[in-house]
């Protein structure tokens, strides 16, 4: 029986964040009843949803350790020290992410870490978890939700004392939330999208390309990825204007494809037999930059991930910010409870211009990987940053990896690296002056 002290919670959306918020919830005795829209994931029989690779890392680790789950996931993970560059001629650069290969991201199923989790939240009593029920309404105050099912069309409501979304960027809490008075919402959608693709195995379940790397085909204004999977494959995301130059509109045949890929991507065009079909069957997907804010309504909601910060991908936190907002949540409730306001609000104030920072990183990011990763500039600017790293180790941390290797919240890494970015500049000018002083004594 819930309480002020011991709540139960609704959870809208069974994902990643849904699946992880369960396990906290379930952890800490908690009632907890999870809606999902999808089909049960742990059924061989369900669609997986969105097949996109994601890059795990150390925030995203760190929350799934708090439930004892991040050596399972990284048991079915490929890490990725270092992005690989291919050029248009088709000679590739390694450009490693940190000091040595301990320092990786890993490339993972989405939908195999969504069943893992979901998996390990069903081993709590407390936790129920529903499939085939998409929330199509909410009421706030009341504490109910609105159901549907998938299947059969019928309607049906849940109710509990706090609900928690976590529904996506496209959430319907976030929608109902919109209607209420002073709630912000921003949503700023990029001219580019993007299309999956496959690298298939090779002889003996083998990488056709090199297994432990992201890899990139920076083309100035558009680009693809591709990242390694258990199975030997590889999945590939074209992230291309829609309209224009380069554009997805631009391709309307066979012979358009691969005359782009023969021009672009000429050493990735041998390893996708399948390029065609599966260019013109998989969909042309959106990239959306979501703000708003308060994520919380006194102490009957609160929200976490894409359903109030979603960011695009190109920085690989997407995942990793959900899952740390988890942690944040966790540990502001155990400190304010059972004031659940006072946590919601704590958590809020906490995270909100951490994730504003992330999504502006996101987007320069996109800028950077595209445009200037295959540029001698760009690679010299790496290497200072890697030699300084290396020298100055408990000092200079790029900005990268901080955002990537450790938990300093994102804005305050990026005013780290602004100070040293300056202490640099300021010491290179003093070098320059002292030379430059030399230089005049000599000659006088």
């Amino acid at each position: 029986m819930s309480s002020k002290e011991s709540p139960k919670f609704v959870i809208v959306g069974g994902g990643p964040g849904g699946s992880l918020a369960a396990n906290y919830l379930g952890k800490a005795g908690y009632e907890v009843e999870v809606y999902e829209m999808r089909a049960d994931l742990r059924s061989s029989e369900a669609p997986g949803g969105r097949s996109i690779n994601l890059a795990l890392s150390h925030r995203g680790l760190s929350a799934l350790d708090r439930v004892g789950l991040a050596d399972p996931a990284l048991k079915a993970a490929i890490p990725m020290p270092g992005r690989m560059i291919h050029a248009l001629d088709g000679s590739t650069n390694f450009q490693p992410y940190g000091r040595d290969s301990s320092h990786a991201i890993n490339s993972v199923s989405r939908a195999g870490l969504n069943q893992l989790i979901l998996k390990a939240a069903d081993q709590y009593e407390s936790v129920s978890l529903h499939f085939n029920r998409k929330c199509v309404g909410v009421d706030v105050d009341a504490g109910t939700i609105e159901l549907c099912n998938t299947e059969t069309g019928e309607t049906s409501t849940a109710s509990g004392d706090i609900i928690l979304s976590a529904d996506g960027a496209f959430s319907v809490v976030r929608w109902a939330m919109q209607k209420r008075d002073r709630f912000d919402f921003r949503q700023d959608y990029l001219e580019h999208g993007y299309k999956e693709l496959v690298i298939p195995a090779g002889s003996g379940a083998s990488f056709r390309i090199e297994k432990h790397a992201l890899h990139i085909w920076p083309r100035r204004s558009f680009m693809m990825i591709a990242l390694p999977n258990a199975d030997g494959s590889f999945t590939c995301t074209l992230f291309w204007p829609f309209e224009g130059e380069h554009g997805f509109d631009q391709v309307k045949s066979a012979d358009d494809l691969m005359g782009v890929f023969r021009t672009y991507f000429p050493d990735a065009i041998e390893h996708m037999p399948n390029l065609v079909e599966d260019y013109f069957q998989n969909p042309v997907g959106s990239l959306a930059t979501i703000r708003s804010g308060p994520w919380f309504v006194a102490d009957k909601l609160v929200m976490l991930g894409d359903a109030c910060h979603a960011v695009v991908p190109f920085y690989g936190q997407g995942m990793n910010a959900a899952f740390e907002d988890m942690l944040v949540l966790d540990e502001c409730m155990k400190e304010h409870r059972p004031d659940w306001e006072r946590a919601f609000q704590r958590y809020y104030e906490i995270r909100k211009v951490h994730v504003d920072t992330l999504a502006d990183l996101a987007i320069r990011n996109f800028v950077e990987m595209r445009d200037h990763t295959g540029s001698s500039v760009f690679l010299f600017k790496k290497k200072v940053d890697s030699l300084l790293h290396r020298v100055f180790p408990r000092w200079y941390h790029p900005l990268y990896f901080m955002a990537t290797f450790t938990r300093m919240p994102y804005a305050d890494a990026v005013k780290r690296a602004k100070r040293q970015t300056w202490i640099v500049r300021a010491g290179l000018a003093i070098i320059l002056m002292v030379l430059l002083w030399v230089l005049w004594r000599l000659v006088d």
